[in-house]
């Protein structure tokens, strides 16, 4: 497949590249596209041959279910079924990194929800995204746009770099503002159960919602994305909590990335100034210690607050060792 990679204003993308995509997955074809979290790889929601091609291109487990994109909080009463508690949320964080898990209606294919009865759905909070669902006219089922167990991408070249050759366009926004991806919540739950932390912030949503959200002993299989090891480059991920540096970590062959410095000089550093430009630049970092040949990479560990919560999640997903993560990722990788 020849993938065409086409730039775009972020804020101003041209109508005519737009309808062109649109005509893309008008045909069952892949789009990848800029949202305010990571980029997306798109096909139309509602037809089942196309989302069978998400996981194709990806080499995604056939039972991780997708995030529906919409281009407005009314779209989500077509696809499932909102309690009123959820629509309060749409109302006060769509669009936004915010994805809610609902009964599903009959009209969304069990490719697209994974074969469970529910459907995760978001309004992303980017004007190439919601104009490029408006253009297409159906919701856009979404996951990130990288090969099943890489790091997600937060510019087109990471989207190049995995799925050159299968995704059929790949839209050139630049990077992203958030850098991590949606949190998820699950509303079939009372309280809701937080299913995946991410852009926005664990006391944010519990302020609003007055109770504390809960959260699952073992991951769900209704949120997207965490169930298989996620979101690791090539080399080794070791947690730095201060203090001695992680057994096998060898400062002078190694990366490392975090908010503060360990006194030891490494081969490659990466230092952010904020939880938030630590989020947003985790996964470019991790692509790029890969491409300048460390050994492994050392990864602070955040505060667990805001930004910082999501932020462990993906670094601890990305540092996961073991038998039981070997066979994930190969299942993963579709082998």
């Amino acid at each position: 497949m020849n993938t065409l990679r086409v730039p775009v204003d972020p804020w101003n993308p041209d109508p005519a590249v737009l309808r062109e995509a649109a005509a893309v997955l008008r045909r069952g074809g892949l789009v990848a596209f800029p949202t305010e979290t990571v980029y997306g790889l798109g096909a139309n929601a509602l037809d089942a041959d196309a989302v069978r091609g998400i996981y194709r291109a990806k080499g995604r487990p056939s039972d991780n279910p997708l995030i529906l994109h919409l281009a407005c909080r009314e779209e989500a009463e077509r696809l499932a079924r909102p309690t009123p508690r959820a629509r309060s949320l749409m109302s006060a964080f769509w669009p936004g990194p915010l994805t809610l898990v609902l009964p599903a209606r009959p009209v969304v294919p069990a490719e697209t929800r994974g074969g469970l009865d529910t459907a995760a759905l978001r309004m992303p909070d980017h004007p190439v995204a919601a104009a490029l669902i408006e253009a297409a006219g159906f919701p856009l089922a979404a996951p990130s746009a990288n090969l099943s167990g890489r790091p997600s991408p937060t510019d087109a070249d990471s989207v190049w770099e995995d799925l050159g050759g299968r995704a059929d366009m790949i839209l050139d926004a630049g990077p992203v503002s958030v850098g991590i991806e949606s949190t998820v919540l699950d509303m079939t739950a009372e309280p809701p159960l937080l299913l995946r932390p991410g852009g926005l912030s664990r006391e944010v949503l519990e302020d609003f919602l007055g109770v504390g959200l809960g959260c699952p002993e073992v991951p769900s299989a209704r949120s997207p994305g965490t169930r298989y090891r996620h979101y690791a480059p090539f080399v080794p991920v070791w947690i730095w909590e201060g203090g001695p540096l992680p057994e096998g970590a060898d400062p002078g062959r190694c990366g490392f990335m975090g908010l503060t410095s360990p006194s030891a000089p490494f081969a490659r550093s990466l230092r952010f100034d904020s939880p938030e430009n630590y989020a947003r630049g985790l996964f470019a970092g991790f692509r790029a210690m890969e491409s300048a040949g460390v050994l492994g990479i050392v990864v602070q560990w955040p505060p667990a607050s805001g930004v910082g919560l999501g932020l462990r999640d993906r670094i601890r997903r990305a540092a996961r060792t073991g038998a039981e993560d070997d066979s994930a990722a190969s299942a993963s990788l579709g082998l």
